[in-house]
């Protein structure tokens, strides 16, 4: 694939900003605790507090806790034992795609020392619950300071991702005395999982794209009771915290992301034909050219394909390894990040991380109705979308691109903060955790 002019992706990436629609009406799926199906729930544990019980029954706040049975987990195993295999590529690298020995590796640690039940536990330790929103259930995880005066924020996942991606800045973010920082920098954190990914509802009708969902987190914030707030985003999250931003409620006070939206349009139409950079880009700008235009060449593939035909996903929804290989296979820089996890280098990820958000994808049974947001999306990636509310920047060189300060600034007219930071790719929350917390406290410290 050498062109991004095919289907709904050329809408994804450079199609131009949409109005939002009013919503729509949606169902949520429903769920059982069958093998391979949605995961056993339990909504009878603790009640929620004063803060998380709203008036009305329709805006019930239930509490939620993750469990799946021993017969789930047993069947996950015996499938990724039972994978068949095809042949080894014929080249020495990644140009292929990913490489049968990172598979074999990681299904052999899958299978035989994996275990969710970390996962799972460390998913309990977090207050979870789960809101109706414009009929469907949207499961999130919501950690209030101790600190007076703490800021919130909602933080967005994307895809590949879930909430597992921002599980590392939580304590940091809500407990700052104890990382490093002062009591000024406290956050209360809320952290939704997308519909149709992770423990929220399926959607059963269309019309679930990046605008909706922003008014459900907008609505999500109002029921916990947040006047002032923040948000936060990158990937798919990204595109839902720039929505947020331009509905603009008065209770949203700034935003930041480590996926901005900020191509010239002299650069998109040289991207889109395919052709050389445009005369006259600095360093910083060249280097983003570049790296886009490999994307746009060689790595958007799975994008193409969830963005016009989601559904047709039966293969990698019915085999674990098949799914993982489809997951890893998100950008060249995160590959070959994951690649080396499983051959024992050290990263800013481990074997664990990577598996406790597949097998999430894979207990949940959520590989189509998550691919399924490229399909809704007719927003464009990477086109500014003309944001006027205090906006904030995290630079990380391994993203996709890494935006230059000079097209940021003219993205985003009120740029608060941009740090072009020395390590870091898509997952930033994920893998660069620290760096990550420490930008979000300086970002919004004129915000308090």
């Amino acid at each position: 694939m050498t062109s991004l002019n095919v289907g709904r992706i050329g809408a994804l990436i450079l199609g131009l900003f949409m109005p939002c629609s009013k919503l729509a009406t949606a169902q949520t799926a429903t769920t059982s605790g069958t093998v391979r199906s949605t995961p056993i729930r339990s909504t009878a544990m603790t009640q929620p507090n004063a803060a998380e019980r709203p008036s009305t029954s329709a805006e019930a706040i239930r509490s939620f806790h993750v469990h799946f049975s021993d017969i789930e987990l047993a069947d996950l195993k015996r499938r990724v034992t039972a994978t068949r295999w095809p042949t080894r590529e014929t080249v020495a690298d990644q140009s292929q795609g990913v490489q049968l020995a990172t598979m074999e590796k990681l299904a052999r640690y899958w299978a035989n020392e994996y275990d969710w039940r970390k996962g799972e536990a460390k998913l309990n330790s977090y207050p979870q619950f789960v809101t109706n929103i414009d009929g469907v259930d949207i499961h999130f995880i919501h950690v209030r300071s101790k600190e007076k005066n703490a800021m919130p924020i909602i933080i967005t996942h994307g895809w590949p991702g879930s909430i597992v991606e921002q599980l590392k800045v939580i304590d940091p973010l809500t407990n700052p005395t104890a990382h490093g920082g002062s009591a000024s920098d406290a956050f209360d954190v809320v952290i939704p999982s997308l519909p149709g990914y992770g423990f929220s509802g399926q959607p059963t009708t269309t019309g679930w794209d990046p605008i909706r969902v922003a008014h459900a987190w907008i609505e999500l914030m109002k029921r916990l009771g947040y006047t002032r707030y923040v948000a936060q985003g990158g990937d798919w999250g990204n595109a839902v915290t720039e929505q947020m931003a331009l509905i603009a409620p008065p209770a949203l006070v700034g935003i930041h992301t480590n996926m901005p939206a900020t191509l010239p349009s002299d650069v998109e139409k040289a991207l889109a034909a395919g052709g050389a950079a445009p005369s006259g880009l600095s360093a910083d700008e060249k280097h983003a050219y570049d790296q886009l235009d490999s994307f746009y060449k060689h790595g958007l593939g799975y994008a193409n394909e969830m963005a016009n035909r989601p559904q047709t996903l039966y293969g990698i929804g019915d085999s674990p390894v098949g799914m993982a290989a489809w997951m890893l296979d998100h950008d060249a820089t995160s590959l070959a990040l994951i690649s080396r996890v499983f051959d024992g280098q050290p990263e800013g990820l481990t074997r664990d991380d990577v598996l406790d958000n597949i097998t999430l994808y894979w207990l949940t049974n959520t590989t189509v109705s998550s691919a399924r947001l490229y399909w809704e999306s007719k927003l464009a990636f990477f086109t500014p979308k003309g944001i006027k509310i205090p906006v904030a920047v995290s630079a990380f060189p391994d993203e996709l691109y890494q935006a230059p300060q000079s097209w940021t600034e003219k993205a985003y007219p009120n740029l608060i903060f941009y740090n072009k930071q020395p390590k870091g790719g898509h997952f930033a929350a994920w893998e660069q955790p620290q760096l990550l917390v420490s930008d979000l406290r300086a970002a919004f410290k004129s915000l308090r």
